[in-house]
């Protein structure tokens, strides 16, 4: 059983508007940009993993946001945890500490900036692949936003956790699942599908590209996954589609949010901006078009920014963004 880390205050902690569950690295980025991995001389290390991500995002925003996850017994597990507290305002109870498994650790290249690949460190697999019931808070079934990712459902025991998080949680709103496909944690699309579709009948938002679409639904079609999407009960339908912009769809109807062109320094961590800021506009009560639109705005803010947790928007500067698009 692992080691539950202090709370980060004597005082109680208020409950969180939105609690995210899975993965978490350290995120390491090359000082030179445009080169391969191998004649890059220095990098700089960032909190990474993408439902860390969407909670620190949500906490730019002014969200209170808890993030539950696995560490190692290292350095790079308590830097995690300390940072979540101190640097972006996370809430860090729910961090445990894996006995086994250490931190894992991604690699970015800068090359191209648009795309750049990540080298996964996470031998023999990442420790919040370890996820158990006793790591999980009761507050899962009742918080306002409960924010999780396809990859959860990609080894055991992190698979029946979620799925049990999931079932408990009865499609209450707002239950999100980011569809977050990652070929190099799954054995082959097929075993992906046979997972991650099932999930998206337990949620009330799903959020995905056009790939993880076909993964999860079986078409790689926007409007045709949407429509697959909203027929399994979904209350909200986001497809990205890159430089073609985000369809977002409801039982109520549909529409297209264009793209903000921006110079891209980075496309790491613009999804992740994108999700808290769809949490953040859940909360808010915003109409649907108006979540994404925001969203889609903080997407591009971090875009042109390097280093995903550290790169996050602040309300006014998606405010700001707006502005300059329109």
């Amino acid at each position: 059983m692992p080691d539950a880390p202090a709370a980060t205050a004597d005082v109680p902690q208020p409950d969180p508007e939105v609690l995210t569950i899975g993965r978490v690295s350290v995120d390491l980025y090359p000082q030179q940009s445009g080169v391969p991995l191998s004649e890059v001389q220095s990098f700089a290390k960032s909190i990474g993993g993408s439902p860390t991500n969407v909670a620190v995002a949500c906490a730019r925003l002014g969200r209170r946001a808890a993030v539950v996850t696995r560490v190692g017994d290292d350095g790079f597990g308590q830097y995690i945890r300390t940072a979540l507290a101190e640097e972006f305002g996370v809430d860090n109870r729910f961090v445990s500490t894996d006995p086994e498994l250490r931190t894992a650790l991604a690699f970015c290249a800068l090359d191209p900036p648009t795309d750049p690949p990540l080298l996964f460190y996470r031998e023999p697999r990442g420790a919040e692949m370890n996820l158990q019931p006793t790591d999980i808070p009761d507050l899962a079934a009742t918080v306002p936003v409960l924010w999780t990712t396809g990859s959860r459902f990609a080894q055991e025991p992190s698979r029946s956790t979620v799925r049990d998080v999931l079932q408990r949680r009865a499609r209450r709103p707002h239950t999100v699942l980011d569809l977050d496909y990652r070929p190099s944690f799954w054995v082959s699309p097929h075993q992906a599908s046979e997972h991650i579709g099932p999930a998206v009948e337990m949620a009330t938002v799903v959020v995905g590209n056009r790939t993880e679409c076909d993964i999860a639904v079986g078409t790689a079609d926007p409007h045709g996954a949407a429509d697959r999407l909203l027929e399994r009960g979904v209350a909200m339908a986001v497809v990205k589609q890159g430089a073609d912009g985000v369809l977002v769809a409801t039982p109520d109807g549909r529409s297209e949010i264009p793209p903000i062109p921006v110079e891209v320094v980075c496309g790491l961590g613009a999804g992740d901006a994108f999700g808290g800021s769809l949490a953040d506009g859940l909360l808010s009560n915003l109409d649907p078009v108006e979540i994404v639109t925001r969203a889609n705005a903080a997407g591009a803010i971090v875009a042109g920014r390097l280093a995903c947790s550290h790169a996050m928007p602040t309300p006014v500067e998606i405010d700001e963004m707006l502005a300059r698009a329109r």
